[in-house]
């Protein structure tokens, strides 16, 4: 009786790959159940948490109205009406992108959102913020009007001062239309994708826990603390944080 054909695709044991690696150490960093949560803590229904998720809701609606832009061109987006709304909405979510994006930036330094070895998650969203400013700048010299001409005359000497205009030349048209629609709105879906999993892995970052002062304030003492950790002014941790993440919670003075 003749053996069965050997299976080639079949590699007995646990093969040491570069690719198995990977996806091992990234299952290991984010399990399914942190990677796309059913459930937060509870103190992320303040509305101190909702500007993160703001900013990403705008930063779609720029990319999508970008992308018909992009197809369609200057000619449509200046001569037609469906064109002018498209672009118009383009301008409005661009706007309301960075109104989102400085309240969220802001919230979080008060919060002090480094906190709990966040500090990859604060840097990633502070270079978020600064690419998109030059995101946003090739954007109004991209736009075929007499601002966009304006706004780069303007802006030549200064950039030429800095010597970065033997390479960026914002009088170039076509340069800087392939710098807004391409290349920074690359970098920043890259970079706004490496923050959101970095607050995947670490989670959001806890409220400060309440001091002994602004609990007198609310009548509450220590020990009525202590007796009811389900109070609303004692953030819960979450229960999928990972160790060190747990929030800064009174501990027993007894």
């Amino acid at each position: 009786m003749s053996a069965p054909p050997a299976d080639t695709y079949t590699v007995g044991g646990k093969a040491d790959t570069w690719i198995g690696r990977i996806r091992d150490k990234a299952v290991k960093a984010y399990p399914p159940d942190r990677l796309l949560p059913d459930s937060q803590p509870a103190y992320v229904a303040s509305w101190a948490y909702v500007f993160g998720a703001l900013t990403l809701g705008a930063f779609i609606v720029v990319l999508l109205s970008g992308g018909v832009l992009a197809v369609e061109g200057p000619a449509w987006w200046h001569k037609s009406n469906a064109g002018l709304f498209v672009n118009s909405t383009h301008l409005w979510s661009t706007e309301l992108f960075f109104m989102f994006m400085v309240v969220h930036l802001w919230a979080k330094f008060f919060m002090a959102a480094w906190r709990g070895r966040r500090k990859a998650t604060w840097i990633t969203g502070v270079i978020a913020f600064a690419v998109s400013i030059a995101t946003a700048f090739t954007g109004y010299l991209s736009q075929q009007n007499f601002d966009s001409e304006w706004i780069g005359t303007q802006a030549k000497d200064g950039i030429n001062s800095t010597g970065a205009g033997a390479f960026w030349n914002v009088l170039n048209f076509g340069q800087m239309l392939m710098w807004h629609i391409v290349l920074l709105p690359l970098l920043v879906a890259l970079v706004i994708g490496i923050h959101v999993l970095l607050v995947r892995r670490r989670g959001v970052v806890p409220p400060f826990a309440p001091t002994q002062a602004q609990l007198a304030k609310a009548g509450l003492g220590l020990a009525t603390n202590l007796a009811a950790p389900a109070s609303p002014l004692a953030p819960q941790a979450p229960a999928d944080s990972l160790p060190g993440d747990q929030p800064e919670l009174l501990e027993d003075q007894s």
